[in-house]
């Protein structure tokens, strides 16, 4: 009688404990897949939001190097347009220099270099008419190239009336008319050399004259 007494409070107990773990179980499986449903949306609405993310800085990163090159761009532009004026002003300059000293100047500076240097290698011509034109850009001599020339005592050919005769006359060669050209266009193959002479041993010897300071 006791033994089977025992068996029931057993069989109960063993029936109590599977209700219990098979309630637990349903129950946690049916919390877990709660969560599973709430988490599988917000997942899904998190990934939205990284693409958006992704997708809106590459748009800024396209908006900011389009930006960028506009920029760089334009900076061309500018240089280059700054450029073309600068060159635009220069050859303005030269110009303008050519035409100060164009005509009786120009055709005097000649007929001085063919009587200084007609017989010179051209370098030479062109050096003579270069002092000419040192001078007139010096302080230390007249600004024009009548005057510079026509300075008292200066230039032996002006003095004797060598330089009258020979623009009278019309004897200035083409070479010393171009030379006379190079050196009113800037072209100086003796720096600011503003003495030349013969015999003085000294300076830049050219032909049969030496060019000095």
């Amino acid at each position: 009688m006791k033994q089977n007494k025992t068996k029931a409070l057993i069989c109960a107990a063993m029936v109590c404990v599977m209700g219990i773990h098979t309630g637990f179980t349903s129950e946690a499986a049916s919390r877990w897949s709660i969560v599973a449903e709430v988490e599988r949306p917000e997942k899904a609405e998190t990934e939205a939001k990284g693409q958006a993310y992704v997708q809106a800085f590459q748009k800024a990163a396209e908006v900011l190097e389009a930006k960028q090159e506009e920029e760089r761009q334009a900076r061309e532009a500018e240089e280059a347009k700054a450029l073309e004026a600068a060159q635009s002003a220069a050859q303005g300059a030269v110009s303008t220099e050519v035409t100060a000293v164009s005509g009786n100047d120009a055709d005097l500076l000649a007929a001085l270099i063919y009587c200084e240097a007609g017989g010179e290698p051209y370098e030479g011509q062109v050096a003579v008419g270069a002092v000419v034109m040192n001078r007139v850009k010096s302080p230390s001599f007249p600004n024009s190239i009548s005057e510079v020339i026509y300075q008292s005592g200066q230039f032996g050919p002006a003095v004797t009336g060598k330089l009258s005769r020979v623009m009278a006359a019309g004897k200035t060669t083409d070479s010393c008319y171009q030379a006379a050209q190079e050196a009113i266009a800037g072209n100086s193959p003796v720096g600011d050399a503003v003495y030349f002479g013969d015999g003085q041993n000294f300076g830049q010897l050219i032909g049969g004259h030496w060019f000095h300071s």
